[in-house]
């Protein structure tokens, strides 16, 4: 389906820290699809790009080029640094690393900018739970510093986060004294969002409204002019037929195991081992020698150690029956594609909200007991995921929710009906 147009450019500006420019790097693409005419300018850091285009190299149309900005980092940098430092750095220099970005894109395209599209600093990353939490950050903090609310108070006045506890939520929302809010320039950013993003053209989700409870969804209608549910922007749903490369030899190894029998597990746990449940474990090399000495060839029948895994395609095997994760939206998004239950370790920004849905909304997995990741509790766990009720439950719920997905996701479903509705209001911003 192709979008009429004139001649016009459309300029994304993103965050570039975890999934957020994947996302809307793949939107990009897919919207430039449709319309040749149109030029597309995406502003991100040199790092950024250089990623996202070792990704995607064989598949970005022609009209579509990216631009470096300043990530704000030392250079050279000396010593380790946090993600949220490097966050704010970043954030300290927008946005006129941005508007040297955008100028250079003028230039060289010699047109103007007819349409920006912006991540606009956790607008487009996480799901809608915590761009409602965002968006209500005033009346939450308020309440939260002048002892109105329990930690395990749930967020009942808030359409659709009744499942929501404060202690769920990002502490950047939490402590908003003016203190702290001058300090953060990520807190700063987020302020900032909250009050513009009611006034932008539209908004769009990387999510399925589908899995929304109806309350959020009504409540986040209401506050934007249009809203958009395009889908998961970082897996194909369906995913489409393997090429054949399983460059670690995962895959063919999973095809040896007994169906639903595997737990994959991105971050370490030696539970494992004591477990007796086969696994998979994608661990980078440089953490190998953390290892005890002798696991890998002792656990070499019962499970198989390597750097890498193409995640999207081991959840989608018939042959798992867990993912170990910490709860990202990526993750989340592949276990309900793939149908897959999961134990949870939340550490930080959406991970917490994720983990209540997944518990609480959906029942589609559960969070490792005390938060912290145990010998014990992870034993507990896995027992509990494939051979008790509980567990078999589970993956009746996921198998359910991956049914809404692809089901939103075919051709004429609401996801495509909304991107293509999205990719045309784009196109009109230029008229």
């Amino acid at each position: 389906m192709a979008v009429s147009s004139g001649k016009g450019h459309v300029v994304i500006l993103t965050w570039p820290f975890t999934s957020h420019p994947f996302a809307l790097f793949n939107m990009t693409c897919k919207i430039a699809a449709l319309t040749s005419s149109v030029q597309f300018s995406f502003i991100s850091t040199g790092e950024c790009n250089r990623s996202i285009l070792a990704a995607n190299n064989d598949v970005v149309p022609v009209n579509v080029k990216s631009y470096d900005v300043d990530d704000g980092l030392p250079k050279p940098l000396e010593g380790p640094i946090t993600p949220q430092e490097e966050a704010g750095l970043f954030v300290s220099l927008v946005p006129e690393n941005f508007k040297h970005g955008m100028k250079e894109a003028v230039t060289e395209t010699g047109r103007k900018i007819t349409c920006l599209v912006t991540d606009g600093i956790l607008s487009f990353g996480p799901p809608p739970i915590a761009l409602s939490s965002h968006l209500q950050m005033k009346l939450i903090a308020e309440l939260y510093n002048k002892g109105h609310t329990a930690e395990e108070q749930t967020l009942e006045a808030i359409p659709g986060l009744s499942k929501i506890r404060i202690s769920d939520l990002p502490q950047e929302v939490l402590l908003r004294d003016q203190s702290y809010s001058d300090s953060s320039p990520v807190l700063h950013a987020m302020e900032q969002m909250s009050e513009w993003l009611p006034k932008a053209s539209a908004v769009f989700m990387n999510f399925y409204e589908e899995l929304n409870p109806p309350p959020l969804t009504n409540d986040l209608k209401s506050k934007f002019q249009s809203l958009f549910h395009v889908g998961f922007l970082t897996i194909p749903v369906p995913l489409p037929p393997a090429s054949g490369e399983d460059l670690t030899g995962c895959l063919q190894w999973l095809e040896g195991q007994k169906q639903t029998s595997v737990v994959y597990i991105s971050f370490g746990t030696l539970a494992l081992e004591a477990s007796g449940v086969p696994f998979l474990w994608s661990i980078k090399d440089r953490y190998r020698i953390h290892l005890p000495e002798g696991f890998v060839e002792r656990t070499s029948k019962q499970g198989k150690v390597v750097q890498w895994a193409p995640q999207s395609r081991v959840l989608s095997h018939t042959s798992l029956g867990a993912f170990v994760t910490h709860c990202g939206l990526n993750s989340l998004a592949e276990s309900i594609v793939g149908g897959v239950p999961l134990i949870v370790r939340p550490i930080w920004t959406d991970n917490l909200m994720n983990t209540r849905m997944v518990e609480e909304e959906w029942g589609i997995g559960m969070r490792v007991e005390g938060n912290v990741i145990t010998k014990s509790g992870m034993i507990m766990s896995l027992e509990l995921i494939f051979q008790r009720e509980e567990g078999r439950k589970m993956r009746e719920a996921v198998g359910a929710l991956k049914k809404i997905v692809l089901n939103a996701a075919r051709p004429h479903g609401s996801a495509a009906k909304d991107f293509y509705a999205l990719a045309q209001l784009i196109v009109n911003e230029m008229n």
